[in-house]
This record gives structure tokens, C-alpha cells and sequence, in this order.
């Protein structure tokens, strides 16, 4: 292993430059190909609390990057008529409440819930009670177990920014930039390994490991590998995906927006500078001349630029390693930004490549591991998707009705039995979500188990209203000293002040 090729910029792209070449330190030969006229995505401008560990890993100054990406803070998303038309909660990160013996809060609440006694589930986290006051702070270090301390944050930042900041990040690490588009892949023919790709300009490129960052199209990936697509549109059919920006307005909230809609729903990321808004629906149930009316009647800004359309299919390749070419972003696959996990499958991917980096033999048994873990990944993360489409009452529409009544992963179907019998959810070896976003979600979604957990009756009722009682009283006093989203960016981080 002497040469690696990234083909294709964007995000993908420029995150494994960026990385590659900060910890590798000079041990292989980097380049990036990638053309100025073939544009990319962009709209990515959402993320979950790993892409903290990402910018940790590259030792990013956390206010040098959220200046120069336009970036506001990110507790969770508010998800809004999905269970029933007028219904809404937050799928808050960190920590809910907090454990009382054996079991986790949410286990206490569903008693009082089921006596119909239960305050608002959201008062029982900090994120969520923040979130919905317009509220932030990062998590404190010295505030010990208080919810001050348990506070769990992303972003939301201009992707085509992040993309330029870590360009520079990786050209000063010595990763070379190229300009071109590719128009030839040669693979050896004795087997199959990808040998050079051929630019516009007659140049060959050839390298050992190839990286496919290359979009939708899958350059090698796909076209000249032919390597196979999981389609995953039956349990998850929206297939189009409108954006449009516009001016950034009071409502500057500390969440992202996900508004159900008749045939799909409707993204919205405050950012510094803007808004960016979009509607991914599903063409076999509504045009795409409806959609943009949707959309444009629900900007609450003046539109900044023509919409962008985007036409994708759900799901992922057979294989994302396959023999010297791994790919990355949207070469890998795709999964709907509703839980804004685009970026983490990007930076989880490369980090699962670091950890099984190939030698020059390229063994089987590295690449076969990697695939079989990130195939657990995006399935799992599939499945939370998915969720949120079939846990639903809603049957006012045709897609609605298809969602509620439609079959489902059995990995799925059994995460929902349990939960629908005492409330108990497990996460699995090291999958993306947490116990508490598939509780949220769950209960969110109008999942409300038959029973609870029979430990909780070695309280009194009397206890858990104490227990309960407590929590909700701490995180209210908490979120009350907390300044707003607004007032904190302004302080710490704003894009108008010169670095």
C-alpha cells in the first residue's frame, strides 16, 4: 500500500482527505480527483453528536469551525405530524432523567402514564426542555450529575462550507488536489481489482486503494464494478427531495424541524447565515409540482435561490468494499436525512477502514469484517428510519395508509414487540442509536406499551411520584438559567466576527 485515490469531493470526500491524511501522517501518497463542473448534493447541513468526535479526531477549534460553516448548535429534531395530524415531540440526544435501581425512567413514567397521571415525557430530559424553550449551553464538566452536565449537542452547518474548510484542512497535510472528471476505470483483467482511472485530459491515474466519492453515479463502485444495490424502497418509498434556502428568520431554534406532510415530510435547519429547508416525498404519490408548492408556501423566510432537485433510491450497495475500492457518502448508499445520519455513515465508514486498513495483499477476511459490520450499520439505522413511517395512526392519504399498514424488517418488528409489551428496548452490539432515541421515538410515535416493567412496583407509587417529581424540577430549573440559542451563538461563535 503505497497510493490512495479519492474520486470525488463534496463532503465525503474532502471528510476522508481530511482525516486520512491527518492520521496516516505522510504514510501514503493521497489525491483527490474531482471536478469543478459536476456539482455536488449539498444539502447535508444536519448532524448527530459523533460528528463532535469526527472534528475531535482532526483537532478542530470548535468556534474556528462553526465561524467559517455558518454552524448553530443542535439538541435534537422536533418531529411534527407523524403519529397523527397536529401531533409533536423532540427526539432529544444525551440522557433522559435519570436511573432509579435497575431500571431507566422512562419505565417509572410509563406507570404514572398508564393511570394517566404523566407529565409531558419531554420535561424528563434536558435537551428536550431546553430545545422547546429556544435554549442552549454545552454540557458543563464540573456540573457533576446534574443535567447541566448530561447535555449532548451537534450541529447544523452549511455543507458545501464544511466541505471547502476541510479542503484546506487536508491540502495543508499534503493531500493533493486534481482537477478533472474522470471518464475511463480500468480493472486488471485477471481479477478484477480496480488498476487506474483515466481523466478528461488523456492523464492515467492509478493507486492501490481506491476511495469512490463520486455521488449517486458510482463511478467505480458501481459503473465499472457492477458491484449490486440493495433496494429498500418498499419499506421506505420517498424518492425525491426538493430544497430551498432562505433568509434566516427569529424562529433561530437549537433543533432541526421534521414536518410530516401528505406523501413525506419537510425538513428545517437554521443556520447562521440562512435556513435551509427541503421535502422528500415519494413521487408514486405526489408530483413534484405539488411538493414545491408545499414547500414554498411553508418557508417562513424570503427563498434565496432556485430549488434543487433530487431524485435518489433507498438503500446500499452489496457490498461498500469490494476488492480495492470502498465507497463513501452517496457512492455507498442512501438513507432519507430524516435523523440526519448522512455524516456519520461517511465518518463511521472511514474510521472502520482505519481500524481494518488493508496492506498491499488486500486479505479477504479485512474486507469481508468491514462489510459485515457496516451492513449492520446502515440495516440498523434503516430500521429507525423506518419507524417513523410505520408507528403511525395517520390514514388520511394514500402513502400514509401504505406506511402504517405495510410489513416491516423483522429486526424491526421484534424491537417493536417488546417495546409494545413493557416498555423495554436493548440496543445491539454497536449500532448508531441509543436506548433513549428509540424510546423517544417509540413513544413519540404513539407506541405505548401494555405494561411496564414489574421492578417498578418494588416502589411505592408515592416514590415514584417523589422520583419523578424530582427530575422534572431539576431539569426546569436548569433550563431556566440557560440562555438562548440565539444570544449564545452571537457570544461564542459568530460568523460576522473575523477569526
Amino acid at each position: 500500500m503505497k497510493t490512495i485515490l479519492i474520486v470525488g469531493g463534496g463532503s465525503a470526500g474532502w471528510m476522508a482527505a481530511a482525516l486520512l491524511s491527518h492520521l496516516f501522517q505522510g504514510l501514503y501518497r493521497i489525491k483527490l480527483v474531482e471536478s469543478e463542473d459536476i456539482g455536488t448534493v449539498g444539502v447535508g447541513e444536519a448532524t448527530i453528536p459523533a460528528i463532535k468526535k469526527f472534528n475531535e479526531l482532526l483537532e478542530l477549534d470548535e468556534v474556528q469551525f462553526m465561524r467559517l460553516t455558518q454552524g448553530t448548535f443542535k439538541l435534537g429534531i422536533q418531529f411534527n405530524n407523524w403519529d397523527r395530524i397536529g401531533s409533536s415531540y423532540i427526539h432529544g440526544f444525551g440522557v433522559i432523567g435519570q436511573d432509579l435501581g435497575w431500571l431507566r425512567c422512562h419505565q417509572y413514567w410509563l406507570k404514572m402514564k398508564l393511570k394517566d397521571e404523566a407529565s409531558d415525557f419531554a420535561n424528563f430530559s434536558i435537551n428536550t426542555a431546553a430545545a422547546l424553550e429556544n435554549k442552549f449551553m454545552p454540557a458543563r464538566a464540573d456540573a457533576g450529575d446534574s443535567p447541566i452536565g448530561h447535555i449532548a449537542h451537534a450541529y447544523h452547518f452549511d455543507a458545501g462550507l464544511y466541505a471547502k474548510f476541510l479542503r484546506t484542512y487536508a491540502e495543508d497535510r499534503g493531500v493533493i488536489r486534481q482537477e478533472g472528471k474522470i471518464v475511463d476505470v480500468a480493472l486488471r483483467p485477471d481479477d478484477g481489482f480496480v488498476e487506474s482511472v483515466t481523466l478528461d485530459s488523456g492523464e492515467q491515474i492509478e493507486a492501490d486503494l481506491f476511495i469512490d466519492c463520486s455521488g449517486f453515479r458510482g463511478l467505480i463502485i458501481e459503473q465499472a464494478m457492477k458491484t449490486g444495490f440493495e433496494d429498500w424502497t418498499h419499506w421506505l418509498p420517498c424518492d425525491r427531495a426538493i430544497a430551498i434556502p432562505c433568509a434566516r428568520s427569529d424562529n433561530f431554534t437549537p433543533y432541526t424541524m421534521a414536518t410530516a406532510h401528505g406523501a413525506g415530510w419537510q425538513w428545517r435547519i437554521p443556520l447562521q447565515h440562512r435556513t435551509g429547508n427541503g421535502h422528500v416525498f415519494s413521487s408514486q404519490y405526489m408530483d413534484e409540482a405539488e411538493a414545491e408548492r408545499i414547500l414554498l408556501d411553508k418557508l417562513d423566510g424570503e427563498q434565496l435561490a432556485e430549488p434543487n432537485r433530487i431524485r435518489f433510491t433507498t438503500g446500499k450497495r452489496e457490498k461498500i468494499w469490494n476488492k480495492n475500492c470502498l465507497a463513501l457518502g452517496l457512492a455507498a448508499g442512501f438513507l432519507e436525512p430524516l435523523e440526519s445520519t448522512s455524516l456519520f455513515l461517511i465518518q463511521s465508514s472511514l474510521i472502520r477502514l482505519i481500524r481494518l486498513m488493508p496492506d498491499g495483499r488486500f486479505d479477504q477476511a479485512n474486507i469481508d469484517e468491514f462489510n459485515r459490520q457496516t451492513d449492520f450499520e446502515y440495516e440498523r439505522v434503516r430500521d429507525f428510519i423506518i419507524l417513523h413511517y410505520k408507528a403511525t395512526e395517520r390514514d388520511d392519504t394514500p402513502f400514509w395508509k401504505y406506511c402504517r399498514d405495510m410489513e416491516v424488517p423483522d429486526t424491526l418488528q421484534r424491537k417493536m414487540d417488546l417495546f409494545s409489551a413493557n416498555g423495554r428496548i436493548f440496543r445491539e452490539d454497536e449500532e448508531l442509536f441509543s436506548e433513549e432515541s428509540w424510546i423517544q421515538v417509540m413513544l413519540g410515535q404513539g407506541v405505548i406499551p401494555k405494561g411496564y416493567d414489574p421492578l417498578v412496583d418494588i416502589r411505592s407509587e408515592a416514590q415514584v411520584v417523589q422520583f419523578l417529581g424530582n427530575i422534572e424540577n431539576v431539569i426546569g430549573k436548569c433550563v431556566a438559567v440557560m440562555p438562548t440559542h440565539a444570544d449564545f451563538v452571537a457570544k461564542y461563535c459568530d460568523a460576522k466576527v473575523a477569526m
